[in-house]
């Protein structure tokens, strides 16, 4: 493709680009960005551009082979130069780079960055085609592809293993906006222009069905029947030959259509009823997370495609606000929207071959009756490609059981939740859930309970949602409770949650327990993040503690607290400061409830709980999703 890059931008404004070296320029001058290591660190942020980038991810980026044992410290001299850098470009009174979800955001505008202005004419091309206005949806699109350098993007970073996947990642978007401006062409008469090109992309690409589609195309309308029917030809034999499948029906009714002689036009993905919606219900009862739910709505409805994940504690309400999400975005993913649990009924991670069987079934995937791993993992991949589909994998417990799920290229979106932080998992965007703060939490009490109960005891009121950590799962099951238990007066009940003995039996609501969504995340930690959360579960104050009570608790030294503090993190048992502190400034906590779990169940060797430890409830383990 004979593309050359493109520098928009006002006066004054620096403009990043990532679409062939990673630089930046300020009125047509380059502005150095420092050694290696920096740059990997900025090319790392821009490639996410808005999106908080754990500092694990950037800690890989940088020390793939392992970090040392400065690595948080180094990390933050880059991102000091990054801010000095910028600051002088900007002024004091803008703050490019902030730390923000135990990580970084690198704050950019769309006419500052290449790749977003790359996705603004794409998303504008597309809405033009839609419309029904092909040439210009053509040029925007063109525009769009002519951004892109000679050079492949950030080919001066590959080598980093974590840059190398970011700069895929783009290229497959690359890719499907090709597709798109092909088609454009090809439906406004002017196949010529693209036929070039796709001959090289397919080449290159010898398994990605659009493009062999737009080839066939153009070749028959320029008057290459024969050599149409040859690349269709060409592309059954590749497919049974290397992965035992046949092409799609849309491709063989393009040829079919070809055979006989009518006039063609692109293939249209199959949209199978089967994967139209399987979707739990929406809560009824689901209130606040305005700000989070926005976020979720925008990256995982973009039209490119995204993988987002949703992280936080237990019962939190991750699973709700991707179910929230799902229901919302039904007109963006014409293709269908399913969930898939993640977990077996009894708590157990499923393995990323039984999602795939379940999402096979759910989406109609096509391929061999009985294909082995790599053959359907290849058939999930192709559907993905072809289609426009939302899919959420939820209550996922580590990166494994999901990386061969999650879409190469295409326009889906995935959308994970999880208790950790999966920060295995590269080119994402995260969204990291606190709990709510005392308004949300007591509005949500009140769509259980009602409004005027609520402000008969306003004050118990809040005393009830504090005593549940804030957390959705606790409010919503004390709610269920009291809607019941209409004689209760709020404030004996906010009496028996206080208890710490009490709270976690007042805390069940049928078959709904509150203990056992405590119980599925201590299974899921290793004997020695039991042990260490039990020591400082053991802290008291509220679950609150700092480095030194924590080297105390747990008898190591700084460097072997800091990490087994930073694991229970990344396990979302430990939450951590919103904003950049040193470790020894930082305030880390336990969240209450699962204090109050770990210090009733937690033996001498931190072993997993047994039945007996289940005390007064007597409902069975329910291992459901948080």
């Amino acid at each position: 493709m004979p593309l050359s890059p493109v520098h928009p931008g006002s006066a004054g404004a620096v403009y990043f680009s990532l679409l062939g070296p990673l630089s930046a320029v300020i009125d047509g001058r380059p502005l150095p960005l420092g050694p290696r290591k920096q740059r990997l660190v900025l090319a790392t942020l821009l490639a996410r551009p808005n999106t908080p980038v754990p500092v694990g991810v950037l800690t890989d980026v940088v020390w793939p082979e392992g970090p040392p044992r400065t690595a948080r410290k180094n990390l933050q001299v880059y991102v000091s130069a990054a801010r000095g850098l910028f600051g002088g470009v900007d002024g004091a009174g803008r703050d490019r780079v902030v730390h923000d979800c135990g990580g970084y955001r690198l704050r950019v505008e769309e006419g500052e960055l290449d790749t977003l202005r790359f996705r603004s004419l794409a998303r504008a091309g597309r809405a033009a085609g839609e419309r029904g206005d092909l040439r210009t949806a053509a040029r925007l699109l063109r525009e769009a592809l002519d951004l892109w350098g000679e050079r492949p993007p950030l080919h001066d970073l590959r080598d980093s293993a974590g840059v190398a996947e970011e700069a895929e990642r783009l290229e497959a978007r690359c890719l499907t906006v090709y597709e798109d401006w092909a088609e454009a062409e090809i439906e406004t008469g002017r196949a010529g222009l693209a036929l070039d090109g796709l001959r090289d992309l397919v080449e290159r690409h010898p398994f990605r069905e659009r493009l062999r589609a737009a080839w066939m195309n153009c070749l028959h309308q320029t008057g290459r029947r024969a050599e149409a029917l040859e690349v269709y030809d060409d592309y059954r034999q590749l497919l049974a030959r290397e992965l035992g499948l046949e092409p799609s029906p849309a491709m063989a009714a393009l040829y079919r259509a070809m055979l006989g002689g009518g006039r063609t036009s692109r293939p249209a993905p199959a949209r199978n009823a089967a994967c139209g919606v399987s979707l739990p219900a929406d809560s009824r009862h689901f209130t606040g997370r305005d700000d989070e739910l926005a976020r979720l709505l925008d990256v995982s409805g973009g039209p490119d495609g995204a993988v987002v994940i949703v992280s936080g504690p237990a019962g939190v309400g991750k699973s709700a606000l991707a179910v929230r999400a799902a229901h919302l975005l039904a007109d963006g993913f014409p293709d269908g929207r399913v969930h898939v649990r993640a977990r077996r009924e009894d708590g157990a991670a499923r393995s990323g071959n039984d999602m795939l069987d379940e999402l096979g079934r759910l989406c109609d995937v096509g391929g061999p009756r009985r294909p082995d791993p790599a053959q359907a993992e290849n058939a999930w991949q192709d559907w993905l490609a072809r289609h426009r589909a939302l899919i959420v994998l939820d209550d996922v417990a580590d990166e494994a059981s999901v990386r061969g799920l999650l879409p190469r290229s295409g326009r889906c979106a995935v959308v994970l939740t999880a208790r950790g932080q999966l920060a295995g998992l590269e080119a994402v965007h995260r969204t990291a859930l606190a709990a709510p703060e005392d308004g949300e939490a007591l509005e949500l009490l009140g769509t259980l309970i009602g409004g005027d109960r609520l402000r008969t005891d306003p004050e118990a009121a809040l005393r009830i949602v504090r005593a549940c950590g804030n957390l959705p799962l606790a409010v919503t099951v004390s709610g269920m409770r009291l809607a019941v238990l209409r004689h209760l007066p709020l404030a004996e009940y906010a009496d028996r949650l206080d208890d710490p003995a009490a709270a976690l039996d007042e805390l069940v609501a049928g078959d709904v327990s509150v203990r056992s969504r405590l119980a599925a995340g201590w299974r899921d930690l290793s004997a020695r993040d039991r042990t260490a959360l039990a020591g400082l579960a053991g802290l008291g104050r509220g679950g609150f503690f700092t480095l030194e009570r924590a080297m105390a608790a747990l008898g190591g030294d700084e460097r072997s607290t800091i990490r087994a503090v930073e694991a229970l993190i990344g396990t979302g048992a430990v939450t951590s400061p919103a904003g950049e502190v040193t470790a020894h400034a930082a305030l880390y906590e336990v969240p209450r409830l699962l204090c109050l779990y770990v210090r009733e169940n937690a033996g001498p060797d931190g072993g997993a709980p047994g039945p007996a430890h289940h005390r007064g409830s007597g409902v069975p383990l329910l291992l459901s999703r948080g």
